[in-house]
């Protein structure tokens, strides 16, 4: 059946309109000029803090507006190659059109999941938390699993990523690894993935060759920013300094460098073993200290304001993903019902349908519940 570019050139033009209405592009512009500004000022990098953080919102406010801009051209484009491909009657003309068609939809698509990142904290940077449960070595193997897909994800993107803390399993895997996202809206992107995942497989660790089921827990922050003002008192934290455990032959082996804080009102115990340093330990487990009571208070806000509204609905948050490696290969949201059954790619990093459905279903229903 021949392609109706007419249609599909009008749905994608029905959808960048609604992408527009949500990114304000003229609110846009107007902040770029005042970011550009600010910029300028002759004494901007005596405070360095505060020019980071205006060259930072002005960089991501240019690839914003570039993104938009950029999209409405390749539709143009498209439209133009569709007519003179239809004009000439050339096949090739109208091939080249079709693989256009397919790459606008799936950019087109992201662009506007990116527009359905609208909560509070969705822009910033993110810290994500992966623990081993019920499921012994196995539950660690996953775990460790887990943070090579997530890992490799990032990469894919080319998303700049820094592993802030590993803590090692005695037989093989990992207890529990937190690492940060160091981009854009990683946190409304990822958040998504908070919750607990199931493994099914057949044990390399079990010599009878039973199957077993195993879980991991995944923990989605909102890196602090200096806006946020997360003051904590010195006599709310207990901070213990320790040799840093894992593989060996690494420096940070070698001194009294890793640090365990806890902050006692709430019982929050963050640990940081992989700089080399106990100033650089203490002050990522600080920030990541912050993040933790930062969300602890977006969620107790929340709360109350569901408390107030009578809601009573269970977390969406809890177990959602299932990973089946036997007796069939299948990985399944179990909110969204998306499911694929290519689990060597999905463990290679090849989660993006995964995070686009689940955002979109997140999205669907905090509009349910206005």
């Amino acid at each position: 059946m021949a392609t109706d570019f007419a249609a599909e050139i009008k749905a994608l033009r029905s959808t960048m309109e609604s992408v527009r209405q949500v990114t304000d592009v003229e609110r846009l512009k107007t902040q770029i000029v005042e970011l550009e500004s600010q910029a300028s000022a002759p004494d901007l990098w005596d405070d360095q803090e505060n020019a980071q953080a205006v060259t930072s919102r002005l960089s991501r406010a240019n690839a914003e507006l570039e993104r938009v801009q950029g999209m409405d051209s390749r539709i143009e484009d498209l439209e133009v190659l569709v007519e003179m491909g239809t004009e000439a009657d050339d096949s090739e003309t109208l091939a080249e059109a079709e693989a256009e068609l397919v790459s606008l939809r799936k950019a087109v698509g992201e662009l506007e999941v990116r527009t359905l990142l609208s909560g509070e904290y969705d822009e910033r940077e993110a810290v994500v938390t992966i623990r081993s449960g019920a499921g012994g070595v196995d539950a660690a193997d996953f775990a460790e699993m887990l943070l090579r897909m997530y890992l490799r994800w990032a990469e894919r993107h080319n998303y700049p990523t820094t592993v802030l803390d590993t803590s090692y399993a005695e037989e093989a895997g990992l207890k529990s690894a937190t690492f940060e996202v160091k981009v854009p809206y990683a946190y409304g992107t990822l958040a998504v993935e908070a919750g607990t995942h199931r493994l099914v497989r057949i044990s390399p660790f079990d010599n009878q060759g039973r199957r077993q089921t195993s879980f991991a827990a995944v923990e989605v922050i909102p890196l602090i920013e200096s806006t946020d003002h997360i003051d904590i008192p010195e006599n709310e934290i207990k901070v213990d300094v320790f040799r840093s455990s894992g593989p060996g032959g690494q420096s940070v082996n070698t001194t009294d460098s890793a640090v365990r804080m806890t902050h006692l009102p709430t019982g929050i115990v963050v640990s940081m073993q992989n700089e080399k340093s106990q100033i650089q330990n203490r002050a990522a487990a600080l920030r990541v200290l912050q993040s933790r009571l930062l969300l602890k208070r977006q969620e107790e806000e929340a709360a109350a304001k569901k408390a107030l509204a009578g809601d009573v609905k269970a977390s969406w948050g809890d177990q959602m993903r299932s990973y089946v490696l036997h007796p069939y290969q299948m990985v399944k949201d179990l909110r969204t019902e998306h499911e694929v059954g290519n689990t060597s790619g999905v463990f290679d990093g090849d989660i993006d349908a995964f995070l686009e459905a689940g955002i979109r279903w997140k999205r669907s229903l905090e509009r349910a519940e206005v």
